[in-house]
């Protein structure tokens, strides 16, 4: 009897032991679950990465973001995201094709792809990547990005602000120091993409910064071309005051524009069209970023193109890519229905290729 007694406590303490182990396996496998850390946008941050693509339908479309974890969605919102980043880049994609088939729109959307198109597109051969440059969306942190995965600086931080832009120094080479041979290659094969904003808001930073504020110290700006389009443009010949936004309106929406833009040269990209700038209708971009969703549109670029291990994008403050409705209307509140139409006229190809609406004052 003490003999099977004894058998029933070691079966019963054997069957605790194989329990205890079970439930520890359990928890150890729930733990691994539940505390995995974010492999590309975690709280880390660590640099992110950008990869080629050749056509829109092979463009890769991420399968999961990840998070910080002090902002981690959760529920139904994040469920959406995941399903919504892909869905607005595919339909930015789709909205572009249709316009560039629109026939009404032909002049305004197409263009050649020609020395000045190459020159504003910058190669990464080490990661395959073409960046076309659209001034004043945000572009000097894009070059930053490429300049790190260029290998000339470890990270954004090293790099000097005086480097960025000096093409001599900062090692990006453009589409157009290749041959004919090597840039259809990259066309083909590499990841591309640019960035725009609302056609008016961007026309309005461009004035700021090269006719009012001047920060990068471009004397040639107030000096040589604010002259030119004063003599040209305005309409009372005794205000003394400098280049006025009306004047730069007037310039910009007049139909025989072109004969100053030869004059001023490289200059005129701060304020030239998108379709000028990219050829967005002729060159197969894999993602077109909007200024005014960066903050989403920059991890998903990154991710895309396979970068975002490496390097990432520069932290964007707060609000600086809202559209500013009131400053677009104020800016415009004292310029002609007439020369707002003009304007409207050159850049319309821009509002309708990339989904951005006719301003409202224009409607009423």
């Amino acid at each position: 009897w003490l003999i099977s007694d004894n058998m029933h406590h070691q079966w019963l303490l054997l069957a605790a032991c194989f329990w205890v182990i079970f439930m520890f396996m359990v928890a150890s496998k729930f733990i691994t679950l539940t505390f995995k850390d974010p492999d590309g946008y975690g709280a880390k941050q660590e640099p992110l990465i950008l990869t080629a693509v050749t056509k829109v339908e092979e463009v890769h479309v991420p399968e999961e973001k990840h998070w910080p974890e002090e902002s981690q969605p959760t529920g139904k919102a994040f469920s959406e995201n995941l399903i919504r980043q892909p869905l607005v880049h595919m339909e930015r994609l789709e909205l572009l094709r249709n316009v560039c088939r629109d026939t009404a729109l032909r002049d305004l959307s197409h263009t050649a792809v020609s020395k000045f198109v190459l020159d504003r597109i910058f190669v990464c051969d080490k990661h395959k990547i073409l960046f076309c440059q659209t001034p004043k969306v945000g572009n000097t942190q894009w070059k930053k990005v490429l300049i790190v995965l260029n290998g000339a600086f470890s990270s954004i931080e090293e790099i000097p602000e005086n480097i960025v832009h000096d093409h001599e120094k900062n090692g990006l080479p453009r589409l157009s120091s290749f041959s004919d041979s090597e840039i259809k290659k990259r066309l083909n094969l590499y990841f591309k993409f640019f960035i725009v904003r609302d056609p008016f808001e961007r026309l309005i930073s461009a004035f700021k910064d090269k006719f009012v504020h001047n920060p990068r110290f471009e004397p040639w700006y107030r000096h040589e071309i604010a002259p030119g389009i004063i003599r040209k443009y305005r309409k009372n010949r005794t205000e003394t005051k400098g280049l006025q936004f009306e004047d730069f309106v007037r310039y910009l929406g007049d139909p025989n524009h072109r004969w100053l833009d030869v004059q001023f040269g490289d200059h005129i990209i701060h304020w030239v069209t998108y379709v000028e700038l990219c050829a967005p209708c002729e060159i197969t971009y894999s993602v077109i970023g909007h200024h005014e969703t960066l903050e989403d549109d920059a991890p998903y670029i990154l991710k895309a193109a396979g970068i975002d291990h490496l390097v990432s994008y520069p932290t964007i403050p707060p609000g600086i890519t809202v559209y500013n409705r009131t400053k677009v209307e104020r800016y415009f509140s004292g310029i002609s229905k007439r020369d707002i139409r003009r304007l409207y006229a050159r850049f319309e190809g821009d509002f309708k290729l990339f989904g951005y609406r006719e301003p409202d004052f224009l409607l009423n």
